[in-house]
This record gives C-alpha cells, sequence and structure tokens, in this order.
C-alpha cells in the first residue's frame, strides 16, 4: 500500500491527483524519480519495481534512468497538460493543442498489449489483457492513453473537483444522481461538515 490517494476513479485523474491542495499552496508528492516509480507501481502500471525501499528495481529498467531530473520534469509537465485537457473538455471547451500534442506523444510511448483469442458465448472473441509497462515512460504512455479515453468519452462530463477549499482532488463522478461534491466523503465530505459545524456552534 503506497501514500497515494487514489479515489479519482481513472488512473489519469489518480495522477493528476499528485499534485495536492491545488486551491491553496499546490504540494508536490512527486519528489524524486523513485517516487514517480513507485506511484507507477502502486497504479499497476510500471512491472519489476519494489514497492519497498527506494522503488527502484535490482539494475535498471531498460536504460531508463529513474532518478534522472529530466525523466520527472517530463512526467510533471504531462500530468498538468492532462489535467488542464480534463478540466477544459469537462467545461465543455477545447484543450489546448499544445497539451494534446504532449498527451499524444506519450501515448505513441505506450506499450501495446497482445491480443488474446478467447472463446466467449460459443464464439470467438478477442481480449486484450491490461497494459503493464516495463519503462517509466511507456508507463507515463499509459496514463496519456487512459487520458485521452477520457477526454473521448462521455464520463468527461462527470469529471469534478473537490468541493473542499483544503483539496481540490478530481475525480470521476459515479454517484446515480450526478451531485456528488467531496473527493471521498469519509475524508473531505466529514471533515467539511465537521468544520461547519463548530463554527456554527462558536
Amino acid at each position: 500500500m503506497d501514500a497515494w490517494i487514489r479515489d479519482g476513479g481513472r488512473v489519469c485523474l489518480d495522477f493528476a491527483n499528485t499534485l495536492r491542495d491545488r486551491w491553496k499552496e499546490p504540494r508536490e508528492t512527486l519528489t524524486s524519480g523513485a517516487d514517480l516509480a513507485r506511484w507507477l507501481y502502486g497504479a499497476g502500471l510500471l512491472s519489476r519495481v519494489a514497492a519497498a525501499g527506494d522503488g527502484l528495481p535490482d539494475g535498471d529498467l531498460s536504460g531508463d534512468d529513474l532518478s534522472g531530473d529530466g525523466l520527472l520534469e517530463e512526467a510533471r509537465r504531462l500530468r498538468e497538460a492532462l489535467d488542464r485537457a480534463v478540466q477544459a473538455a469537462a467545461h465543455g471547451t477545447l484543450p489546448d493543442e499544445t497539451d494534446l500534442a504532449l498527451l499524444n506523444t506519450a501515448v505513441a510511448r505506450a506499450p501495446r498489449p497482445p491480443v488474446r483469442i478467447m472463446i466467449t458465448g460459443g464464439r470467438l472473441a478477442a481480449e486484450t489483457p491490461p497494459g503493464m509497462a516495463g519503462t517509466v515512460p511507456a508507463a507515463l504512455g499509459l496514463v496519456a492513453l487512459d487520458a485521452a479515453g477520457l477526454l473521448l468519452s462521455a464520463e468527461i462530463r462527470r469529471v469534478r473537483v473537490c468541493a473542499s477549499d483544503r483539496c481540490a482532488l478530481r475525480f470521476v463522478d459515479g454517484s446515480p444522481t450526478g451531485n456528488r461534491r467531496w473527493c471521498s466523503m469519509a475524508r473531505c465530505g466529514n471533515r467539511t461538515k465537521v468544520r461547519r459545524h463548530a463554527a456554527r456552534g462558536r
């Protein structure tokens, strides 16, 4: 179990949420290449990375320097581009073409999972197993691929930002009424209600 919050409902939103407290003073949780590797491993996107210790595998991952500042900065740029694109589309406007270009570049690095032939309901059908990458850039490509899928789906209209003034985590509202306000009722919802109740008492 890692320390990151994964309540977004989509892996790309969980990735956007690695920058916490966006409302006031943004707090970075990906402070090193090891953090990035651990996050990707915890999301089920990166293979051969130990969850304990520094998060780095024995030996390299196809030559990737997980501790390199360049790769970490690239991941952060991708995160902010996908967040801007998703927020724009969720509000009914077109994303910036520069952000889409960055997403498309990342998507091109995503591994293409092999197709397995299955027998389903008496017929042949194709099954594509979940993707997992062997390098950090490829794993980031899977994040971008999820963002592309979200941007092109009706689900984009259900992307919300947590209403807590101390949070701003992004999430997909899967509630039947479509009026969910909190990233997590147990965390932000209850805390906000307790704080408001205390303020009324004063």
